[in-house]
């Protein structure tokens, strides 16, 4: 559960950080599985759920460069436990009640010399919806510094209202112009994991290091919310993850 501060902290700043929630050997067996990813991407052409970094001409690599996997909870059998982990959902039911789903299971790996996450934006921008009650949740597997592209967030901004959102072509995703100033840097070790709200600016710098930075990165929203897009039973990539009276367990070690 979240303590007054936790949620005072919140709903001010847009996020709240828990260092090392995950650690030892369950640490240690999400790495091993998301490693395995990195490995099987390499052989992988033409399935949706992967994306590969682009190359100076904006033409994407399959094979080369791990970007994304969208969906990793459909696409790697065994992250969903992540994202059912009780340490992490326990804090989510603070926010959002006791019945709890999750959609749009990423990973993302920033891989070494040149790997890419996303840039400022806000996450509801890609929903259509401007709801409060959708939570955020970045875990980092892997020690995150500037130099291998940790996130960073203007603290507050989901209190700023929509932004407009840029797109150019031969890039992922959609951006927003921001007053740096604003930044902060979230320099943290692995195991940690970040709550915000999907209205928060945020993003992440290239990884200009030689060592990786995994990280996933999903949504949780309660259980009776309707988001068109993402509708349960009918969205692959929406699981539910808690229900009134059966706590959801997670399987990993």
């Amino acid at each position: 559960m979240l303590s007054p501060s936790q949620l005072e902290q919140y709903l001010d700043q847009g996020y709240l950080t828990f260092e090392r929630l995950i650690c030892g050997e369950k640490l240690d067996h999400y790495l091993a599985l998301l490693r395995n990813a990195v490995e099987r991407s390499k052989s992988l052409r033409g399935d949706a759920h992967w994306t590969f970094e682009l190359d100076e001409n904006g033409v994407e690599r399959p094979g080369h460069m791990l970007h994304k996997i969208q969906g990793v909870c459909v696409a790697v059998p065994g992250v969903l436990d992540l994202a059912k982990e009780p340490a992490i959902v326990d804090k989510v039911a603070s926010l959002l009640g006791p019945e709890i789903d999750v959609f749009g299971t990423k990973f993302f790996p920033l891989l070494p010399g040149g790997g890419t996450s996303t840039f400022w934006h806000q996450d509801n921008f890609y929903f259509d919806t401007w709801a409060d009650d959708i939570v955020t949740c970045g875990i980092y597997l892997e020690d995150t510094t500037r130099e291998n592209g940790c996130l960073k967030v203007i603290p507050g901004s989901h209190k700023d209202g929509p932004q407009t959102h840029h797109r150019n072509p031969g890039t992922y995703g959609s951006w927003v112009e921001v007053d740096e100033s604003r930044a902060v840097d979230l320099e943290i070790p692995g195991g940690t994991v970040l709550l915000f709200s999907a209205n928060l600016l945020h993003g992440a710098n290239p990884n200009r290091s030689n060592r990786s930075r995994y990280s996933t990165a999903w949504h949780y929203i309660p259980g009776a919310m309707d988001l068109p897009q993402f509708r349960r039973g009918q969205y692959d990539d929406r699981h539910i993850v808690r229900s009134t009276g059966a706590r959801v367990e997670s399987t990993a070690p």
